[in-house]
């Protein structure tokens, strides 16, 4: 079926709602899943000054900003109260599958380990996933400027969690500067205890960075990896073997200097060459929209046709560890979607 059979005014405006589609969130950093009003709320809760989260320029401004989403997260009740509102956010937007970008040193000074933030945010995780009917996974991210012993210290940590919560490990931060090839210890640990690896890449470096994320750390997804386009034998390649990318078009166009325009994302120049794209929203709090937002940007701005979103909203299923029944679920409903 066409786009312009949906309509049957003849009209090519598509009319399938993007809310029913079956999706899964796979590039969503915990903490830039509060909600405004949340946001707001906890600082006064917490005396915590107002700003506005969305005033910086560049990417260095931007991780000092995230970081201040900290302050208003310094115990237990506010964690459980963020990951609630975005599993019940994350449902009202169709979401099957949440992989939830989470960074365990942020809470490990205050509860004492790693592993004891790991279980924490298994524990809320679990249970916000019972109460809103999201299925879900934690991604472990490592932070590239903290170097490679702490990532080696998270995989260590997180293996034994392995499909016990924690289906993925990433590397997150500054890439500039702080290239894969450091990381290649960390990741095999996390690779050898059976978690995805899922790097950002080829987001403010070139088709190298994603080159190093793919030949080092042995990456089975990428976040981001936008500027693969700037190398066709790395294109080539990403469809070859079908590694997707977990693309996030309103942040690239925040961050990345080669996106100037959301109407000329690569997001379809990518899907057109072949290479398999989830659609993400990365961080809500400070770039504006949520994942059923970027679903409709790409629809509406972008040009995505259903057909292309319909396969965006697969990848970002089937190329998970997703249980068996979530993605047959998930297939089922997206063809029902489609017909």
């Amino acid at each position: 079926m066409t786009i312009a059979q949906t309509a049957e005014t003849g009209s090519a405006t598509p009319t399938r709602d993007l809310r029913a589609l079956p999706k899964g969130h796979l590039h969503l950093h915990m903490e830039a899943g509060i909600r405004p009003a949340t946001l707001a709320e906890l600082r006064e809760v917490h005396g915590v000054p107002e700003s506005d989260v969305t005033d910086y320029e560049g990417f260095t401004a931007f991780s000092a900003m995230y970081r201040t989403l900290l302050d208003v997260m310094p115990d237990d009740d506010s964690v459980s109260r963020l990951v609630d509102e975005i599993f019940e956010d994350s449902a009202a937007d169709g979401v099957s599958w949440l992989e939830l970008n989470v960074s365990p040193a942020f809470y490990a000074q205050r509860l004492g380990s790693l592993e004891a933030a790991i279980d924490m945010l298994i524990a809320e995780s679990t249970a916000a996933s019972r109460r809103h009917g999201v299925a879900f996974g934690l991604m472990v991210t490592a932070d590239r400027t903290a170097g490679l012993a702490p990532a080696v210290e998270l995989a260590r940590a997180a293996a034994p969690y392995a499909g016990r919560g924690v289906v993925s490990m990433g590397l997150a931060a500054e890439e500039r500067g702080f290239p894969a090839a450091d990381f290649g210890p960390a990741f095999r640990i996390a690779k050898d205890a059976g978690l995805q690896i899922t790097p950002h890449a080829g987001e403010l470096v070139g088709p190298e960075s994603v080159r190093g994320a793919l030949d080092v750390l042995g990456a089975d997804r990428v976040l981001h990896g936008v500027r693969s386009l700037e190398d066709p034998e790395l294109i080539a390649e990403l469809v070859r073997t079908g590694i997707p990318l977990d693309v996030c078009p309103t942040s690239n166009l925040v961050l990345v200097d080669s996106v100037t325009d959301l109407a000329r994302h690569p997001i379809r120049e990518l899907l057109d060459a072949g290479v398999r794209c989830s659609i993400n929203a990365d961080d809500p709090i400070l770039f504006g929209p949520g994942i059923l937002d970027e679903y409709v940007t790409c629809r509406e701005v972008i040009g995505l046709s259903d057909e292309q979103l319909a396969d965006c909203a697969w990848t970002s299923i089937e190329t998970t560890l997703a249980p068996a029944d979530v993605k047959a679920d998930a297939r089922a409903r997206i063809d029902a979607w489609l017909a």
